[in-house]
């Protein structure tokens, strides 16, 4: 009989000759596993539809704030009188390498006061005069900890819960997991001018379909280019219909290529952001009572200022998440008049935010975030301490974050550290810990909210995390 089989096929002649076997099931399978990820393009749905959370979240939207170099703990919202005693003296490390630690070491007192306020009887320095005012609607936690103390590492870590490159950061997690209550306006915007330590893997989709990376605005007017289109609306919308056609054309015979259905949500959300976006960045619509108390007025508040009030204009349209930066914070030497400029950027405007979503009932569903990518350290090297120009260095092992609405309990103090506000000590919560009670907060359990890559299913807190319930409300 003849046959087209050989007598001994091998692997390879198998597959080639039952394409639609056992091979061909397998490819058509990962093909509709990436193109449902990349966003159900089946059912027609954008990836970034709204979607139901795991269970009754509080926090409808998050702004993320990143104090960009580490602020110091013991110099802003955790005192160590003990420093006082110890100035000037020698601090040994033992088995402890790390280029921060180098050489002579000395202790250094906090030249900031601290004084209790709120009805709470937080300690605040002189620093965060303003934010003092709003000790009772915030959750402070002291004892945050992580593993890097190199910027770039510690930023991915702070952001994307590992401390590599390649991974989701945590507006995309919630992206993925939610979707976004407005598709007029970008789902995750992030205000800061120019690009961190590390880039923008900070704010990267990584392994999730592109829909979900953030979208930096530039600062000034223009913070969107190209959103004008010389033509009238009319012929536009005509043009972008054909475009529009042509290329799910393009996509539904390149199904291999879930990317392409970013590209097309990429185009189309730019044409509504061009009626959208203009009203929303247009702070002079604000009372100018509003603008003064965000610090629009001052030189020194106003940059940083514009972009808080534009996070709440931002979240108030629906926008899930949104990222905030300010730097300065570096202070290795000369750490009194570096930190007092860089909070001098931040108190007022962090403020009038905080105030602000309380005074419109949005703080309720929207929770406000503080923290850096790492702590500082109880001492300062030798050179500095010569001069008398004494800094602190990085410090993974220590560090203050803080939680203001959305969910949480206002005027609690969780955690510790030691005496000199070296390493967390009592209630230690990793980063993922921080992670995963934002994700709670939000409606999305850490463990359940995966995604298969490389191998296995993936998720912000990776093989740990827990939630900080001492902060919920």
């Amino acid at each position: 009989m003849n046959s087209t089989w050989p007598s001994f096929a091998n692997r390879r002649e198998f597959l080639q000759q039952t394409g639609t076997g056992l091979g061909g099931i397998a490819l058509s399978w990962l093909l509709a596993q990436e193109e449902a990820r990349a966003g159900g393009t089946s059912s027609g749905q954008s990836a970034l539809s709204p979607k139901a959370s795991h269970f009754s979240g509080t926090a409808r939207s998050i702004i993320y704030v990143i104090m960009e170099g580490g602020p110091s703990q013991m110099d802003t919202f955790d005192p160590k009188p003990k420093l006082a005693e110890l100035d000037g003296t020698l601090m040994v490390r033992e088995n402890i390498k790390s280029v921060q630690y180098s050489g002579k070491r000395y202790y250094v007192k906090s030249p900031f006061k601290f004084e209790k306020r709120g009805q709470c009887g937080m300690d605040v320095s002189e620093l965060f005069t303003e934010v003092g005012g709003c000790v009772d609607d915030i959750a402070f936690v002291r004892s945050v900890y992580a593993e890097s103390d190199n910027h770039p590492a510690a930023l991915f870590q702070y952001n994307t819960g590992l401390p590599v490159q390649g991974n989701p950061s945590i507006g995309s997690w919630m992206l993925y997991g939610l979707g976004t209550e407005n598709q007029n306006l970008p789902a995750y915007v992030v205000l800061r001018d120019g690009k961190p330590f590390g880039g923008n893997s900070s704010w990267s989709n990584g392994y999730l379909p592109a829909e979900y990376q953030g979208l930096q605005f530039r600062s000034g007017s223009r913070p969107v280019l190209n959103l004008q289109s010389p033509e009238s609306r009319r012929e536009q919308e005509r043009g972008l219909d054909l475009i529009g056609a042509l290329n799910r054309q393009h996509r539904d015979a390149r199904p291999q290529h879930p990317d392409l259905d970013a590209r097309i949500a990429a185009f189309e959300l730019a044409f509504r952001m061009q009626t959208e976006i203009p009203e929303t960045i247009d702070l002079a619509r604000e009372p100018a009572h509003v603008q003064s108390a965000y610090g629009l007025d001052h030189d020194d508040t106003k940059a940083f200022g514009t972009r808080c009030l534009l996070a709440r204009r931002l979240v108030e349209r629906g926008v899930r998440f949104v990222q905030l930066w300010s730097g300065g914070w570096d202070s290795h030497d000369d750490i009194a008049n570096g930190h007092r400029k860089a909070a001098a950027r931040v108190d007022k405007p962090l403020a009038a935010l905080i105030r602000d979503l309380k005074q419109r009932g949005m703080l309720n569903d929207t929770l406000v975030v503080w923290g850096g990518e790492f702590g500082r350290t109880a001492d300062t090297n030798e050179g500095n301490h010569n001069k008398k120009t004494q800094g602190r260095d990085h410090n993974p092992h220590a560090s203050t974050m803080w939680f203001a609405g959305g969910g949480t309990r206002g005027g609690v103090c969780v955690g510790a550290t030691d005496e000199v506000g070296e390493r967390a000590a009592e209630r230690r919560c990793h980063l993922r810990d921080v992670h995963a009670t934002l994700l709670h907060l939000a409606g999305l359990d850490h463990e359940k909210l995966t995604f298969y890559h490389g191998g296995r299913n993936k998720r912000l807190t990776d093989i740990g995390g827990s939630i900080i319930d001492e902060i919920l409300a």
